[in-house]
């Protein structure tokens, strides 16, 4: 069990049926077990959040949150998958922080997102067709594709499901949430990374 601290870690919340759908902050965790909207828990971690001292019995009311909540309700993959909103942030991560030109690595503020496709040939700013590229991979291709540039890719861009994109998301993963998320993981790549 965790202590409760200034800032703990976010709870993994599931759809009903067991399908990664948020991050989600403890207060609302509370929320949901107050109202007794948590179906079922899972996971080896949990967090005791303490509250205030009763006046008649002088002791502290307390809740204990598990790690990762199913939330009772409509199951969340019933419905159309969306993509998961494109980031920088969650780009780097799923490229590792690696150039996919020249295989350097890099720290966020030195890659660049770079279109397969440009943008000023047609391109789109889908997951399918960026890359994180240093910048000066980047300049180099400019305006042309990686093979009019001489530029093979290292990787073949993909779009994240949703627990490949919470994996990308969350920097504070739990042990316990890290391996649920894993077992939907569909990348070998980000397998490897994560």
């Amino acid at each position: 069990m965790l202590a409760t601290g200034i800032n703990p870690p976010p709870i993994l919340r599931l759809d009903v049926a067991g399908y990664p759908v948020a991050w989600i902050p403890w207060q609302e965790a509370v929320c949901l077990y107050v109202k007794g909207q948590v179906a079922w828990e899972v996971g080896q971690e949990s967090i005791r959040i303490s509250g205030g001292i009763s006046r008649i019995s002088g002791e502290r009311s307390f809740i204990t949150v598990n790690s990762i909540v199913a939330v009772q309700g409509i199951a969340s993959h019933l419905f159309k998958a969306t993509v998961p909103h494109l980031t920088n942030r969650e780009l780097f991560r799923r490229d590792g922080g690696i150039c996919m030109y020249c295989g350097g690595q890099f720290s966020d503020r030195e890659l660049t997102r770079d279109h397969i496709t440009p943008k000023s040939r047609g391109g789109s700013d889908q997951w399918t067709n960026v890359v994180a590229a240093c910048k000066r991979c980047n300049t180099h291709k400019g305006a042309r594709t990686p093979e009019e540039a001489g530029m093979p890719l290292l990787a073949i861009p993909f779009v994240p499901n949703s627990a490949e994109y919470l994996a990308l998301k969350n920097r504070r993963i739990l042990a316990d949430q890290m391996e649920f998320l894993k077992k939907q993981f569909r990348h070998e790549r980000l397998i490897e990374m994560v």
